[in-house]
Formats: structure tokens, sequence, C-alpha cells
């Protein structure tokens, strides 16, 4: 084989490659809007008046999760089963943008965590690599951080909206979840950055939990919600 011949053989494989790589840039762009929709309609829970429509909110989010679903069907049909980690960065941040997504209605449907097996059921994925087209570990923790931040705002506007039960439950959660973070030897650079944020969220949830307490609104909602989510 001559030189021009060699190299010929090698742009039509990057040119194959590329054709992989737009098709699935394709369908992550669409999963980036579903996210955004998503994203859009559950930020209503930080205004007064969402609070009392979260069930509906809820509803209306796993109703475009089935849309989720679809679209990560077609996803899996875009490269090869067995080279997933050759393309996971094309889908790698809207992945962890979906499983916060998912992780947050979960817990405003029952405040607690979901599990990383439910996120793959929730978004029409695997959760053992083995099986194919899965949910990495880090890309589900990645989500469960971001978790914390939107928690550590909820926090602050249910006082606004004169919840203040809801932020000492919060805080709870919060606790429990840093704890959990403590027993990981996290290697992964991006991820020990993200975690070193949550200590912040752990302190905004703290500082408005102590807020409530100096002004004695945490026993009236302790009282005054007998325990109600």
């Amino acid at each position: 084989m001559s030189v021009s011949e060699m190299f010929a053989a090698l742009q039509g494989a990057l040119g194959q490659d590329q054709d992989i790589r737009e098709e699935i840039r394709k369908v992550v762009q669409a999963l980036e809007q579903t996210a955004r929709e998503i994203l859009t309609l559950l930020q209503g829970v930080h205004q007064g008046p969402g609070f009392q429509h979260i069930p509906k909110k809820c509803q209306k989010a796993r109703e475009h999760f089935g849309t989720v679903r679809t679209q990560m069907e077609s996803l899996k049909t875009k490269f090869p089963a067995d080279q997933y980690y050759r393309f996971h960065e094309h889908w790698r941040f809207v992945l962890q943008r979906l499983v916060f997504l998912a992780a947050f209605v979960v817990y405003l449907e029952s405040e607690t965590l979901v599990t990383r097996e439910a996120v793959a059921e929730i978004l029409g994925i695997e959760a053992d690599r083995e099986r194919g087209f899965h949910l990495d570990i880090e890309d589900y923790l990645s989500g469960v951080l971001t978790l914390a931040s939107e928690l550590a705002r909820l926090a602050v506007n249910s006082v606004t909206a004169g919840d203040y039960s809801r932020p000492l439950r919060i805080s709870t959660f919060i606790n429990e979840l840093d704890s959990g973070f403590r027993l990981l030897n996290l290697k992964n650079d991006s991820l020990r950055k993200r975690y070193d944020g949550l200590k912040y969220d752990v302190k905004k949830i703290e500082e408005v939990v102590y807020d409530l307490s100096i002004r004695g609104l945490n026993k009236e909602a302790t009282v005054g919600s007998g325990g109600e989510k």
C-alpha cells in the first residue's frame, strides 16, 4: 500500500467518525432542548404560588421525561454499542443535567434522594455498564450535587413564600447528603471540585435555619405544619 493509499484510508476512517459525532450532536441538541423545557417548568416552584402547584409541575415534568426516553433510544443507535466512552463527552453534560432534573422531581414528590437505578429507569437507560448505554456513577453524582445547590435556593425562597418548615427538612436532607459524600474517595478532579461546593450549600441552608431560629419561626413551623411536607 502506497503512502497516499494509507492516508486515503485514514481519511475514510476520520470521515466515518465525524459522521457519527454529527449524528450524536443532533440528538444531544434535542435532549438539551427537552432538558431546558423541564428546567423552565420546575423553576416555577421557586415562586410563591409555585409551592401550591408542585404535584402538578412534577406530573408535567414526568411527561417530558417520556420525550427524553424516546430521544435516548435514538441516541443509542448513533454509535457502536461497545464505544460508549469514546463518545461520552458529547452527552455527559446533558446527562448530568437530566440526572439533576430527575432527582429534583423525586425530591419534590417525596423529599428523598433518588437512586442511580431509579434515575436510569426515568431516563430509559441502564444502570449497569455491562448492559450498554448506562448512567455513569460520576454523572449521577454530579447531578446530585446540582440538586444540592437547587435545594439551597429552594430553602431561601421557601422562607420568602412563608413556608418555614421546608428549610428545616431541606437542612436535614442536605446534611445527610453531605455525610454520604464524605464516605467517597473522589478521584475525578471535576467531581471533587463540584463536591467542594457542597459545603457552601450546607452553610447557606444553615444560615436560613439559624435565621428562622432567632426569629422563633422554626418552632412555629414545627408546631404549625405538624411535620407535613
